[in-house]
C-alpha cells in the first residue's frame, strides 16, 4: 500500500512533539520539580512517566485513526530507540529522564513499534490489537509509577500502584471485548514483578499481547473488533 502525503505530514508533526516532549519540556519540568525541591530520581521518575503518556500513549491513540500501515510509525519508533541509546553509548545522558543504571526508554520505543506493528499484522490490519498493549504500556504502567513515587518516593513495586492500573486498563480493554479485558488484568498484574534484565516495558506488552494473541487463534469469540 502506498503511502500518502497526509500520514507523511502526520508523522512529521507526531515525530516533532515527542522530541518537544523529550528535549525540552520534561527538562523543564525537571528544573520545576527540583526547584521545589523534588529528590532527583523523583523527578527523573515523573519524568519518565510524562514521556510514557504524552509520547507512547498519545501517539499510540492516534495511529489508528492516521496511518493505514504500521510501516511509518515502526520506523520512527526504531529512530527513537535509536535517538534514546545514543546518550547511554556515548556517556551524555540526557539526565532529566535518563540514569545510568538501567536503559528502559529504549526498550520502550522498541516494544512499541515492535507489538504495534505485529499486532496490526496478526490481526490483518487492525491496530487496536497493537495499540492496547501499548496503552497499557504507556499509561497503564505510567499511572502505577506515578502512583508509587507519590506514596514512596522512589522506584518501587507496590500493589496500590497495580491496583490503580488494573483501574485503568481493564476498562480500556474492554475496547476488544472479553480478551482485552484480560490481557488489561495480565498487564496489571505483570508489572508488579521484575524479571532482570528485561524490565517491564516489555512484559506488560508482550504479555498482554499474548493472551490476545491467544484469543484470536483459539477462543476468537473473547475478541471484538
Amino acid at each position: 500500500m502506498v503511502i500518502s502525503m497526509e500520514e507523511i505530514v502526520a508523522s512529521a508533526i507526531l515525530f516533532c512533539w515527542v522530541i518537544f516532549v523529550v528535549v525540552f519540556l520534561t527538562k523543564n519540568l525537571y528544573e520545576i520539580m527540583l526547584r521545589r525541591r523534588l529528590k532527583y530520581n523523583v523527578a527523573v521518575y515523573y519524568n519518565r512517566k510524562v514521556i510514557h503518556m504524552l509520547t507512547g500513549g498519545l501517539v499510540a491513540m492516534l495511529v489508528p485513526f492516521i496511518f493505514k500501515t504500521p510501516l511509518i510509525p515502526l520506523i520512527l519508533a526504531l529512530l527513537l530507540g535509536v535517538f534514546t541509546y545514543i546518550p547511554h553509548k556515548t556517556g551524555k545522558l540526557m539526565y532529566w529522564f535518563q540514569t545510568e543504571e538501567n536503559m528502559y526508554e529504549v526498550s520502550f520505543c522498541i516494544m512499541w513499534g515492535v507489538i504495534l506493528t505485529f499486532g496490526w499484522l496478526i490481526s490483518e490490519g487492525n491496530f487496536w490489537f497493537g495499540v492496547l498493549p501499548v496503552l497499557f504500556m504507556s499509561f497503564g504502567d505510567a499511572i502505577t509509577g506515578i502512583v508509587r513515587n507519590m506514596l514512596y518516593k522512589k522506584r518501587t513495586k507496590s500493589w496500590w500502584g497495580n491496583l490503580i492500573m488494573a483501574l485503568f486498563s481493564i476498562p480500556v480493554g474492554t475496547v476488544l471485548g472479553l480478551a482485552g479485558i484480560f490481557a488489561g488484568a495480565a498487564a496489571s498484574f505483570i508489572e508488579h514483578f521484575e524479571f532482570n534484565p528485561i524490565d517491564d516495558n516489555v512484559t506488560v506488552p508482550l504479555s498482554s499481547f499474548l493472551i490476545l494473541v491467544l484469543a484470536k487463534f483459539y477462543t476468537p469469540w473473547m475478541l471484538t473488533f
